[in-house]
């Protein structure tokens, strides 16, 4: 008989409340809970104060059977995560000789003095399973209290992951007792937005519990996950593929990638199968679209570069654009994102030249609003520029204009 878990995620560390660090850890943890079935109903974060990190775990306690910590496994004094449980549960502490072992090893082999607190990283719970850390210092363990189950990981991001994978995975899934597999797919789209995404869907989303079908706005497109419950891996692949054919029928045309390909990867290689290049010529935008498309391995076979021609005169001297269509049409026209994709192409040597010019923000330019982006496209078919209003504050107005970009990009050329 399989058991339900109702998980929750506690996150410890003060710079996680001022906003220094970005807890990417719970965020990943829920992503791939989610796969296995397990329901997460709260995430909490606490500071380095021992007495909240106790009556932050007390809360845990009483509303879920599962807890899943992260953070305060450290050396130093502000590391309170064993003794906030100590409290909690009166278990008592011992060092984990393989892990001390571990410990010492690395000072040696850096040859330095190892300080006496980092002997705190070895403390583990007298009746804890515990993981060993093959990336790190600190162990995982996983202890059970009152009914409860207990998960302590490092909040070091790569650790984490590393001891989940390999450890806690595998004993929730045997603590829930299910012999059933779960698969997930993403599909990612763009150039539909999300509201428009559910309305073309809403019957298979509303009306589908297996395969799930759950949107998730992203910064660069749309992703619908697609999640399979099945006795095997093969009747998963054929609900999943039944319900991805009925989303296909629908809005296939906006569906450029699954899983972990992204719109520039797709950009990048339509460019190289089709043995042409790009370079760009970006004002609004200041090398965004350069570091998104270079930041793609091979990029360096389909990218002559870009000139960053955010000044009038650097378009007029340096890129090429005319003086009679700044001084006439101004920086933010169809005519100047035309001429400023034509140059780039022709000065880098490129088969195609991209353009950006607009209007990031916070106030208006030229007498046009804030948002008001021209892309511009040129190829040996022609030129072509796409007028665009995007909404929200000057980082998302450029980073919108990017993914706008590499979406004409990809229309075009696949």
């Amino acid at each position: 008989m399989s058991k339900t878990i109702n998980a929750e995620i506690v996150a410890v560390g003060t710079e996680l409340l001022l906003g220094q660090i970005t807890n990417t850890n719970a965020q990943w943890l829920s992503q791939q809970l989610a796969n296995y079935g397990i329901n997460i109903f709260y995430h909490a974060v606490v500071g380095d104060n021992l007495n909240r990190v106790v009556q932050t775990f007390k809360q845990a306690h009483n509303r879920s059977n599962v807890i899943i910590v992260t953070g305060g496994l450290g050396p130093t004094n502000d590391d309170l995560t064993r003794e906030a449980f100590q409290q909690l549960s009166q278990f008592s502490l011992v060092e984990h000789k393989p892990s001390m072992d571990k410990i010492q090893a690395y000072f040696k082999k850096q040859q330095t003095t190892m300080t006496p607190n980092n002997r705190k990283q070895a403390s583990v719970f007298a009746d804890a399973e515990v993981w060993p850390n093959h990336v790190g210092m600190a162990p995982g363990m996983m202890v059970s209290f009152e009914s409860r189950t207990w998960i302590f990981l490092p909040g070091v991001p790569r650790e984490m992951k590393a001891l989940a994978q390999q450890y806690m995975f595998p004993a929730l899934q045997q603590l829930m007792g299910k012999e059933e597999l779960i698969k997930s797919v993403a599909l990612k789209f763009v150039g539909i937005g999300e509201s428009k995404l559910e309305h073309e869907l809403y019957d298979l989303i509303h009306g589908q519990s297996n395969p799930t079908i759950a949107p998730l706005a992203q910064e660069d497109g749309i992703v619908i996950r697609l999640t399979a419950k099945s006795d095997s891996l093969k009747q998963a692949d054929e609900l999943l593929t039944a319900t991805k054919a009925k989303i296909i029928e629908r809005v296939g045309q906006y569906i450029y990638g699954v899983n972990h390909e992204t719109l520039e990867g797709k950009v990048v290689a339509l460019l190289a199968k089709q043995q042409k290049t790009i370079a760009a010529a970006e004002s609004l935008t200041g090398g965004l679209f350069a570091e998104k498309l270079t930041a793609v391995s091979g990029a360096s076979n389909i990218f002559h570069g870009g000139i960053v021609s955010y000044t009038n005169h650097v378009k007029e001297y340096t890129l090429g654009v005319s003086k009679k269509t700044l001084q006439t049409k101004g920086a933010i026209s169809e005519e100047c994102a035309k001429e400023m994709a034509e140059q780039i192409a022709h000065k880098l040597g490129a088969s195609i030249g991209i353009s950006f010019t607009g209007v990031a923000g916070p106030t208006e330019m030229e007498g046009h609003p804030v948002g008001l982006v021209y892309i511009g496209i040129y190829d040996e078919i022609g030129t072509h520029v796409e007028k665009c209003l995007f909404h929200g504050d000057r980082s998302a107005i450029r980073r919108r204009s990017v993914v706008k970009g590499l979406e004409l990009l990809y229309k075009k050329l696949k």
